[in-house]
């Protein structure tokens, strides 16, 4: 067992998420222990030996079809975000819930809009924050209201909407593929015809 001082971040760039003993309250440090893939460093807990996995957390993501306004889809700006990005509606899942359960949950929340359906997408990693997103194409309508955690909205026609390079941004890709679209990813220009 090697221990090192706990670093100040986990991930490189961002604020300590854990760094103490969620058991007894200890500082974590980073230790290397062997594991079942072999030696994995880790922050634990040397005075209990509780182990922090950083596991990713799960979110889940919607590809909002607007079925009473000819099949646009929604796309929102964070109140937080810097810019006017445009992204999909995405949230946590709560505990207590299935993945389908908490979309629709999440539409409500942000949009006001009531969901019809929901149809699995994919799943993608979104290392840079440690999340898995959970992507779905939600077929919702009603009248749009934002919550206070949105600032924006748009709706664009299908063959319209720019893609992202990013996890949620590669979920809006592979929807519009498996509807005929070609996707666009911001800052390409379409091909001539």
């Amino acid at each position: 067992m090697s221990a090192l001082p706990a670093p100040s971040s986990p991930i490189p760039g961002h604020p300590p998420a854990v760094r103490f003993c969620g058991q007894c309250g200890a500082g974590l440090a980073l230790i290397t222990l062997q594991e079942d893939g072999g030696p994995k460093a880790r922050l634990r807990c040397p005075a209990c030996g509780w182990t922090h996995w950083n596991n990713p957390v799960p979110v889940l993501a919607a590809v909002v079809e607007c079925v009473d306004r000819e099949g646009r889809l929604l796309l929102a700006r964070n109140a937080a975000w810097p810019g006017r990005m445009f992204r999909l509606i995405t949230g946590f899942m709560e505990a207590g819930e299935t993945p389908q359960e908490g979309i629709f949950r999440e539409v409500a929340e942000e949009t006001s809009l009531v969901a019809e359906s929901a149809a699995l997408i994919g799943v993608y990693d979104f290392q840079r924050q440690n999340q898995l997103i959970v992507a779905y194409h939600v077929r919702a309508r009603g009248e749009i209201r934002l919550s206070p955690e949105l600032a924006e909205y748009r709706l664009f026609a299908p063959e319209e909407v720019r893609c992202w390079d990013s996890s949620t941004g590669h979920a809006l890709a592979e929807w519009l593929r498996s509807r005929g679209h070609v996707p666009l990813f911001l800052g390409q220009t379409p091909a001539a015809s």
